[in-house]
């Protein structure tokens, strides 16, 4: 697939933060682009999204599917020779009998075979570093070691969000086991995604700096994440779509870790009055995990008090030749797109 020339790519998932950067980096490579989507009305929105960001949008197709129905998935694959599945369901903020697990999981079967039917090549389904993680997440496994474990779904302490993750990626690898597929899978595990926004709207992953500069987080929780810029993770799943050698494959995709204290830091030092309401007091170990037996957003954080996570992505990086960008970096130039975005 080096010749982008008259080559389509689909784009699941078409109108989240992840997707919206992918779409304009692979019509700027000169693919063509379709995307799925849920509603008709997020065609026009995605579409002035990428007039905006100077990128002509005249190679940019829509399909609107949805993850829970079979209907329009043969359709939206046919003609396409590689597959972005970037949608996952959000929503661990929503209440514990939030289902994400299954559109995760039967979304994820759904484009596969849909794949399977039609003249599709190379999937690249964005997974998450949390399907990479063991019981002991602060052990660190460099190189391949890192991508070949896997999260115990099982885990009562693990968020919806986590478990939709790992078993909708599960089930990929387990489809593909099967005899006669003619396409080929690669997985890229995330960490925390930040970076600008696209567009105006800031959801998902972003809320997290966005809460700190809001002044909507109070106190600061002792717990990080594994950071990586959107931009990157961009570049990281079209390198894996061009490789040859990354088919079949798990890709950790992570720049570097930050506490959330860090992150407080640099932004009062970047940003001066801009960040008045970013906290600095931490917040005591115990306030969370009681949180934690109410809250979903909480029960998500628990598990990580006071543990580094060391996901290690030296393999995306030797084998694919990926170079992230410095973590600080991606955090400082997400703030100020949420600041300019703030005063617009």
């Amino acid at each position: 697939m080096n010749d982008a020339n008259g080559k389509t790519v689909l784009v699941t998932g078409g109108s989240g933060y992840l997707a919206g950067w992918m779409i304009q980096a692979l019509l700027k490579q000169g693919y063509d682009v379709r995307a799925s989507i849920r509603r008709p009305e997020a065609g026009d929105t995605l579409l002035n999204k990428i007039e905006k960001s100077g990128v002509a949008p005249d190679r940019l197709t829509f399909k609107t599917i949805d993850l829970l129905s079979d209907v329009g998935w043969d359709d939206a694959v046919d003609g396409c020779e590689a597959i972005m599945h970037v949608a996952s369901p959000m929503g661990q903020g929503q209440g514990k009998k939030v289902d994400l697990v299954t559109p995760a999981r039967e979304g994820t079967l759904r484009v596969l075979r849909a794949a399977q039917q039609r003249s599709v090549k190379r999937v690249v389904m964005t997974s998450s570093g949390f399907a990479a993680q063991g019981d002991d997440v602060t052990k660190r496994l460099v190189g391949v070691e890192a991508e070949a474990v896997w999260a115990d779904s099982a885990r009562k302490d693990m968020s919806n969000y986590a478990r939709s993750k790992v078993l909708a990626e599960r089930a990929a690898w387990d489809f593909m086991k099967a005899e006669g597929r003619n396409f080929s899978l690669t997985s890229i595990l995330p960490g925390l995604i930040l970076g600008p926004l696209f567009g105006d709207e800031a959801t998902g992953s972003l809320e997290v700096v966005k809460r700190m500069l809001s002044g909507a987080m109070p106190a600061i929780p002792r717990i990080g994440f594994g950071i990586v810029d959107v931009r990157d993770l961009v570049d990281l799943h079209v390198k894996a779509m061009l490789s040859s050698s990354a088919a079949g494959q798990r890709f950790l995709g992570i720049s570097d870790f930050l506490w959330l204290s860090e992150i407080a830091a640099a932004l009062k030092t970047a940003l001066g009055e801009e960040a008045a309401k970013v906290p600095t007091r931490m917040m005591p170990d115990f306030v969370l995990r009681l949180a934690a037996l109410f809250q979903e957003d909480a029960k998500f954080m628990a598990p990580m008090l006071g543990k580094k996570s060391s996901l290690d992505s030296r393999k995306a990086i030797e084998q694919l030749n990926w170079h992230p960008r410095p973590v600080a970096e991606t955090v400082i130039d997400c703030a100020r797109s949420l600041v300019i975005s703030r005063h617009r």
